[in-house]
Order: C-alpha cells, then sequence, then structure tokens
C-alpha cells in the first residue's frame, strides 16, 4: 500500500510506502534491508507511464521502521495510506511468506525467504499495491521474468535454480532471485486510471489492519 503523488512541474509520480517490521526475527537491520530491497528493485526500470499524453516517471520512496513493541490496535487504528506492517518470524505455516491478500498492508514474512536478494519482500510489496501473479506460468522463450511471477513458474534454463535440469523438475523452475520489475508490472499498476483531471495524489491500495501473532510450529514452537 502506498499513498502517490503527481508533480507536474518534475513529471515525476512518487509512491511512498513506510515498511513496519516487528516479531521475534524482526530487528533494525532486517527492516532496513528489506526497505533496501523494495526501492531499488521497484526503482530499477526507470518506469514511465503517461497521463493525459505527458510522459512521468514513477519514483517509490519507502522508509522502514522497526517497532519490536507494536500493540495489534496501532495497526487497528492505523490511518496512515503509507504504512505497511510485516511479522517477520523464523517459523511460518506453510513454510512460506504471504500478505493478507491483493492491495492491502499487512502480511507476515518468513526470515529465511529474506536473504539478500531473494526478491521476496518486494514481490509482497507488489501484491501490497494490487498486483496478482500473471496467469500463464510457462515463460520459456519469453525470457526475463518480472517480479510478480511465483515460485514455480517455468523460466529460460538461465533462470532456474538449476540450468541443467529438466523444466519442471526439481530445480528446473523460477529462483526468485531472477526476478526483476520491469515496465509491464508498473503498466499494470494501471495509475493512468488514478490521476483525473487536477487530481495529484491518490492511494494504491487498501487498510487490511491485520495483527498477526507468531505462528506455533506442532512442537508449540513459534
Amino acid at each position: 500500500m502506498g499513498e502517490t503523488e503527481l508533480d507536474s512541474s518534475t513529471k515525476i509520480i512518487t509512491i511512498y510506502s513506510n515498511i513496519i517490521t516487528y516479531g521475534n526475527a524482526s530487528d533494525a537491520i532486517l527492516a532496513e534491508q528489506v526497505r533496501d530491497e523494495i526501492e531499488t528493485l521497484w526503482n530499477e526500470p526507470k518506469a514511465i507511464t503517461i497521463i493525459s499524453g505527458v510522459q512521468y516517471l514513477v519514483q517509490f520512496n519507502i522508509k522502514s521502521y522497526h517497532w519490536p513493541f507494536i500493540a495489534p490496535l496501532n495497526i487497528f487504528e492505523n490511518v496512515n495510506p503509507r504504512n505497511n506492517y510485516f511479522r517477520i518470524e523464523p517459523y511460518a505455516f506453510g513454510n512460506i511468506s504471504f500478505v493478507d491478500g491483493l492491495g492491502c498492508n499487512t502480511g507476515y514474512f518468513l526470515s529465511e525467504n529474506l536473504y539478500i536478494g531473494s526478491t521476496t519482500a518486494a514481490h509482497e510489496y507488489g501484491h501490497t499495491l494490487g498486483l496478482d501473479h500473471p496467469t500463464d506460468l510457462d515463460l520459456r522463450g519469453k525470457g526475463q521474468p518480472g517480479m510478480m511471477y511465483p515460485r514455480g513458474t517455468l523460466v529460460d534454463p538461465q533462470f532456474q535454480y538449476y540450468p541443467n535440469v529438466a523444466a519442471g523438475e526439481k530445480g528446473g523452475t523460477l529462483h526468485p532471485m531472477y526476478r526483476k520489475v520491469l515496465q509491464s508490472d508498473i503498466d499494470n499498476l494501471q495509475l493512468h486510471r488514478r490521476f483525473g483531471r487536477n487530481k495529484t495524489t491518490t492511494i494504491v491500495g487498501e487498510y487490511s489492519s491485520v495483527y498477526h501473532e507468531a505462528h506455533s510450529d506442532e512442537r508449540g514452537f513459534a
């Protein structure tokens, strides 16, 4: 989720988001790492959107905060459209990171998914902006995978976990480290539909406002 501002003088559209982390595996260093991944990857394409015939550069301005003692009420009562809240834990049901729907501001990250270069945080951030997984998950012969392709996508060998493994076999699917934000990902945000005449601010995403408790495994350990 984010707050979007259009500056007609600089021809820049900026999407502002705050990444707020909590949980047993969260700390200020990891929060900053998540922030850096999101901001770096989403700014990488230097994407353009056209509104009323005018080209605008789309930029992402992301800030991070580690709030270890955040209370559920802080999330339930939040009215800042820039705020996104993610619990980070060493254990998660299903062994996956997730957000609470398309166009949301809350989620739960598995700490082992957040290694440097994983693209997990950047991918989940795309969901908070309302982007879904593509429907065609066979990218063979189509080149660079965009950011919203999920694990399990069939890709050219150089984008697999193991290039020499047959497509679809174990290790023969998309390694998430090879995802990139493309112009097409920005196009899918449909920013040109969000700014009417003389409108310079808008919100991308919605408030899901879910506080997550730590998941426990079958032994009762968080």
